[in-house]
This record gives structure tokens, sequence and C-alpha cells, in this order.
């Protein structure tokens, strides 16, 4: 049997990692400034994290949601302190898919209604009600889109009003910043209207911090620089720093029942010791503080580069946007200044998405190679 061929392979064979460096097969180190997707948030096989797995299934690996789980509750806990959303309540899946798949179920169990807006270039999974969701015809099979799904662009109120007003709106889920997308997001006006009107028209705001979150943009969420409280907030990539492990923050205004969520495998005992290590590195590091300070730092370094039309994002969820497709610059960081970066749809941006306890030095050496291969 061989792999079903889904995946456009770059020739590099990773067998060992630590911190931004990735070592293959070879021998050869990269520097990893792309993190598989902004997961790797605390760095790879940072001690702390490796201890604490290590300790967790020394005890148990795993058991089922039938059972109480310290663990769970722990982790809870902890994410509640640090992010600033202790009245949420928290449902633990195992990836990004998952947990836009739960809210958008949720919100409509809660409202009773079947319609769901979300955004232009906007990507949220690829599970049924998530991929229908996501702006890319390429992923939707027939199936998928019988989903109830309007796509509107950023930052068209007037569309958004007639939309949201017709009464059958369950949920409007958004990327706070756009990975995927490109580093889009909207404007701070837009996405206090569109959370009000979710309130008029008794609909539930998704913020979808998948990629975006756990500290990425300078502060826990994203969703926190535009001063608006969701309804629900979907986590993972960077929750588990590779352990796959996928939540939902459910304002404690929604109630729960029995059944109405489940999964086998969410927040197993593993994941959990995962997420919990994540938490008390970003914690003990300042590393929303670093992610912060350094998005100035980028900022500097990059107007030195004529090529970079403009840095977007925030904090260390970045994208440089050339005008140039950069495709051919990717492979040029990889095989010849041995550096990993990230595209997007949009085919001029280059994503950047290192993990949050990167230095100043680590992103001279990201310039040095940039300015290699741009000269």
């Amino acid at each position: 049997m061989e792999l079903f061929d889904v995946y456009p392979l770059y020739n590099v064979t990773p067998v060992s990692a630590k911190g931004i460096v990735v070592t293959d097969d070879k021998g050869q180190e990269y520097l990893d400034f792309y993190g598989g997707h902004a997961v790797i948030s605390i760095g790879h096989s940072h001690p702390h994290y490796v201890k604490r797995l290590k300790e967790q299934l020394d005890k148990i690996g795993f058991y089922s949601n039938a059972i109480q789980n310290p663990v769970q509750e722990a982790l809870a806990h902890k994410l509640g302190e640090l992010s600033g959303c202790e009245d949420y309540n928290l449902f633990l899946c195992n990836s990004g898919a998952e947990a836009n798949e739960n809210a958008l179920k949720l919100a409509s169990f809660q409202t009773g209604k079947s319609r769901v807006i979300a955004f232009k270039h906007g990507f949220h999974g690829r599970t049924s009600a998530a991929v229908a969701a996501t702006d890319n015809e390429k992923i939707n099979a027939p199936l998928n889109k019988q989903q109830k799904v309007t796509i509107l662009p950023f930052e068209d109120l007037a569309a958004f009003k007639s939309e949201i007003s017709k009464g059958d709106v369950c949920a409007v889920i958004i990327e706070t910043i756009q990975g995927v997308g490109g580093l889009d997001q909207p404007s701070q006006e837009f996405y206090q209207n569109i959370a009000e009107l979710c309130k008029e028209n008794g609909a539930l705001l998704i913020a979808d911090e998948v990629q975006c979150g756990y500290g990425r943009s300078g502060k826990f969420f994203a969703f926190q620089h535009f001063g608006i409280k969701p309804d629900i907030i979907t986590v993972a990539k960077g929750m588990g720093n590779g352990f796959p492990i996928g939540g939902v923050l459910i304002h404690e205004s929604i109630k729960a029942s029995y059944g109405m969520l489940g999964t086998t495998f969410g927040g197993n005992h593993l994941a959990c010791a995962a997420g919990l290590a994540v938490l008390e590195v970003i914690e003990k590091e300042n590393l929303l503080e670093n992610a912060a300070n350094l998005f100035e730092y980028f900022k500097e370094k990059a107007a030195s580069i004529p090529q970079v039309k403009r840095v977007k994002g925030m904090g260390l969820m970045l994208g440089l946007e050339f005008d140039f497709e950069v495709a051919e610059l990717r492979k040029k960081l990889i095989h010849n200044q041995f550096m990993f970066t990230g595209g997007a749809s949009d085919k001029h941006v280059l994503r950047v998405l290192p993990a949050l306890n990167i230095t100043k030095e680590n992103l001279d050496q990201f310039f040095d190679a940039l300015k290699k291969e741009l000269a």
C-alpha cells in the first residue's frame, strides 16, 4: 500500500528538531519560520513540553470522556486564566476543523436556525460545515455545497446587514486574521458592527482563532485587539505545539445538554498535558509580550526591502506582500537558504509564522537570508 497522493511535497525529510532548528535525514539544518501552519508555538521539543508529556504518559495516556479527567479541568482553568475568558466553558476536540464544525452545530442548536454567514478568502477546515464556510471551490465537494452558507466580502456592511436581517442566520464565522487567505483582517469598525448586528438579529458570532489565537497576535486572542466579545471562540494549531488538540470556548450564556457534542479522542490525557505545557511556557516566558514586541522589529526590518509592498498581520502572525508571486522565492529559501516559510491563496504573500519564543537575532537571520535570495 502507498500513501494517498494529495500533498505536493518538498524534497526534505525532517528527522529531529529543537527550538526553531529542524534537521533532515542528511544532517542539514533548516530554520523554521513557519511551524507547520503556526502549530509550533513554543518551539520544537521544548524541555518543559517534553517533560510534561513524558510524565503524563507514565501515568495514563488515554481514556474516554465517560470518566472524570482532572487534566481537562486543569487545562480549562489555566486557559481561562491566561486568556481572560473565564466566563466561557471549554469543549475539547482534536483539530481546528472539528472545533469549527462543533461551533457551527452548537450555534444551530442554540438558535434553531440553519444558515451561516462567512467571509471571502476565509478558511475554516475540511469537514462538512466547516468546508462549506470556506471560500475555496477546489475543496468543496458537491455534498458540502448543500449547506446553507452565504459568503460575503470584508467591509461590505450593507451586504452584511441585508443578509443577517433575513432572520435565518444561526452563526457568523470569521477568522480575526485570515491565515490561508493571506493575512487579511476586518477593520475594527466592521468587526464591531457585525458583532452588534449578530446580537440584534439573534445570530451567534464565532471567532475562528485556530491560527491567529494562542498569543500569536501579541494578545492571547486576536479578537481582543478589536474590542469585541464573541459568543464562541475556536482554537487548535498552537494549542498543542504539534500534539493534536482543538477546543471550543463557549460563552456561559449558552447552556450545554448531555449528548449535544461529543468526541472519542478529544481532551485525552496526553493532549491536555500538551495543552497545559504550552500555556505554562507562554506564561513563564512572557510570550505574548515577545510576539507584540517582535512585530515592531519585524516591520522595521521589512521596511529596508524595496520589493516588500507591505507587512500584513499582527504579532508573529505575519505576511510579507511582494510585487511578484512568491512560490519560487519559497523554493529558493528552502533549497538555498535552508529556511521554511509559507504561502497563501494570495500568491503574492509569504507567510511567516515562527514560534512565539524566537528572538531578534532569529529575525535577523530570516531577513539576511531573504535579502540574499532577493539580490
